[in-house]
């Protein structure tokens, strides 16, 4: 490092570090110190030298293809400058002297070097745009208000299906920016999808379902983003008439099946009590799977389990409720007292092992029917006991359809109510 008096004002000459020949063509840099005074000027140089480098560094930066860190290093630039970034439009408004200002740092230097710092100090870097899968990460935040309460469990359950309908439209179109997504983009992909399900590889649900997914995260960043962009997602599901819901199964399949002698003595103990705590009250299987030991009261007069929203997110607002426990359900409980652990954070390994069971066993009625067909069967016999509409939604965890009034039939009622068709 040499300082230098010239014109009666100390100069600071190095040589440029070959690390920065790709944006700097200079082999040798002379910086005015402003200063006539060399014990100034020796206070001054490092942090002269300093700032040099940080503009090469921030030109280098600048000097990409990838639009997010291409914008991020012009506006670094135009920092170390000593201007604040700019949109072309809005430079071209500039007094005429800070325009100049501009234009005139823009022009001292030539080849790529000129064009980073044209970009940076003129305005001429492109604001990046957001694309498909950046939407998702910020989907993630936005949406944060849905997750509260989720278990893990949930939570990756939730994000799958979102994660994997971004994936296939991104596979199908590119991962574009959201403003680049076309009339014709998402009707390939509509396209794609017809030729699954005509193949019989899918069903219109589930094409329904990653329209419905890719709709909502995208609309919710566009409006939350304010980016005014109006995109093409309406019209693409496909029309599904059949309505699918799974048969219960029959008492006489419970009763002579399921609760056979040895049915169910290879399943493993959590799964057997989760799936024999299920005939008698109808409880979803991942409701059974987030009880805590607390929850299941066992030395009680009227033995029970408590739905509670603790550690999860339930279904809905009248999800939570007390249903007791009775004939072989009561039997289950008292071998799992402490609840199922194997199944806390694992709902969905829950019904896969258990269907998986079922299915090898020759356990299930029809092809159609899962664990889930005994809550479905719960229901048709308190239905076919007649139970009063009331107790019925309570205990099955359903919305009633209009305010409900007082405190509704007591946990021995209840009782007494399920015991006359429990099995």
């Amino acid at each position: 490092m040499k300082l230098i008096l010239r014109n009666r004002t100390y100069q600071l000459v190095r040589r440029v570090p070959k690390r920065y020949a790709p944006v700097e063509t200079r082999k040798q840099v002379w910086v005015s110190l402003h200063t006539d005074s060399k014990t100034v000027a020796e206070q001054k140089a490092p942090s002269a030298w300093a700032h040099m480098v940080e503009g090469w560094e921030a030109s280098l930066a600048g000097a990409t293809d990838d639009a997010e860190r291409r914008f991020a290093a012009a506006k670094e630039l135009a920092a170390v400058r000593g201007y604040s970034y700019l949109r072309a439009d809005r430079v071209a408004q500039l007094p005429r002297e800070k325009l100049l200002e501009r234009v005139e740092s823009a022009l001292k230097l030539n080849g790529d070097a000129a064009e980073i710092e044209a970009r940076a100090v003129l305005g001429g870097a492109r604001e990046p745009g957001i694309t498909i899968s950046k939407a998702l990460e910020t989907y993630w935040t936005l949406a944060k208000q849905d997750t509260l309460g989720k278990s893990e469990d949930q939570l990756r359950r939730w994000k799958h299906p979102r994660e994997r309908a971004i994936a296939n439209l991104i596979e199908e179109i590119g991962d574009k920016e959201l403003a680049d997504i076309s009339g014709d983009d998402m009707l390939d992909f509509r396209i794609t999808w017809g030729e699954r399900i005509a193949a019989g590889d899918a069903l219109p649900g589930t094409a329904n379902k990653d329209f419905q997914h890719i709709g909502n995260i995208l609309r919710t960043v566009v409006k939350m983003k304010r980016l005014g962009l109006v995109l093409p997602l309406d019209g693409l599901n496909f029309k599904d008439d059949k309505v699918r819901t799974k048969p219960p199964f029959s008492v006489e399949w419970i009763r002579t099946k399921l609760l056979a002698p040895g049915a169910l003595d290879n399943m493993n103990k959590e799964a057997r009590c989760i799936l024999l705590g299920m005939i008698n009250t109808g409880y979803r299987p991942g409701e059974a799977a987030g009880l805590l030991a607390h929850h299941i009261r066992l030395d009680v007069d009227v033995p029970h389990i408590s739905i509670e929203a603790e550690g999860r997110q339930l279904k809905n607002k009248v999800a939570p409720r007390i249903i007791p426990l009775v004939g072989v359900s009561l039997e289950a409980f008292k071998q799992c007292p402490k609840g199922f652990p194997r199944y806390q954070e694992s709902s969905a390994g829950l019904s896969a092992t258990v269907n998986s069971f079922l299915r090898e066993n020759g356990l299930l009625e029809t092809e159609e029917h899962t664990l889930y067909s005994l809550r479905h069967s719960f229901e048709d016999r308190m239905i076919a006991a007649k139970v009063d509409e009331r107790i019925r939604r309570d205990l099955f965890g359903h919305a009633l359809g209009r305010e409900r009034y007082g405190e509704g039939a007591t946990l021995a009622h209840k009782r007494d109510v399920i015991q006359s068709f429990a099995l």
